[in-house]
């Protein structure tokens, strides 16, 4: 890997997102670390999202677009695009979320001065404006994973390989495939940090957790516990 400028591709699954995800897609674009390429799939639509990433690709030589041909949610479509990228970092982003235009920059120097395996940053809140993790952030993180998953999932940058490694996100989780994926990663001792600093915005409003809470509490509850769900999406 290129330690100076190593190629970082984003991964993002957007589903009915006509407000949001190009300002999402923005953010990315404003970096101030330019050598990164977004892959994106449209998760089947029923708005005009994607028209909108039409439009977009076409403006953008490092933007790729994808439509899956029946809705097949974010575990699928984001394991999908990581076989796509051609980064060997790759970076999360979910479609309304924000980032900061220091956030790659930041990451990546991080990666690079400490050889880590993956790290995430904190977060602002975008309708109540606070910093998360307030709190747990400060308990280390193999304590902090028993409880809850330490890091949001949409600040996230992997080594491609390490996500290789575990075979990517586990296609049995439909929801909390992110803290299963942690959990995987984390088992295997791999070297990882959260920046202090808030780098990324989270949009916590009609947002997949909100709207889907019982089901992310037992999908998460699997992955703490080391066992597969019984129950699909």
């Amino acid at each position: 890997m290129n330690k100076k400028q190593p190629l970082v591709s984003f991964v993002i699954s957007v589903y009915n997102e006509e407000n949001f995800i190009l300002n999402s897609l923005d953010s990315i674009l404003s970096q101030t670390y330019k050598n990164i390429e977004i892959r994106v799939v449209d998760d089947c639509s029923t708005d005009s999202t994607y028209n909108k990433l039409v439009e977009f690709e076409k403006k953008y030589k490092n933007v790729f677009l994808y439509k899956n041909e029946k809705n097949v949610g974010l575990t699928r479509s984001l394991n999908y695009l990581i076989s796509q990228s051609k980064g060997d970092l790759i970076a999360r982003q979910d479609s309304d979320d924000l980032s900061s235009p220091y956030r790659i920059e930041k990451q990546v120097s991080l990666m690079n001065n400490y050889n880590l395996d993956f790290c995430g940053t904190r977060s602002i809140h975008m309708q109540s404006k606070r910093i998360i993790p307030k709190y747990s952030y400060y308990i280390p993180i193999n304590i902090l994973k028993h409880f809850k998953n330490p890091f949001i999932h949409g600040s996230l940058i992997f080594k491609k390989t390490v996500l290789e490694e575990v075979g990517f996100y586990n296609e049995k989780f439909y929801y909390a495939q992110d803290y299963k994926l942690i959990i995987d990663l984390l088992n295997r001792g791999l070297k990882c940090k959260v920046i202090k600093e808030p780098l990324y915005e989270l949009n916590m409003s009609n947002n997949i957790s909100s709207k889907f809470r019982e089901e992310q509490q037992y999908y998460a509850d699997c992955a703490r516990k080391g066992i597969l769900p019984k129950v699909l999406a």
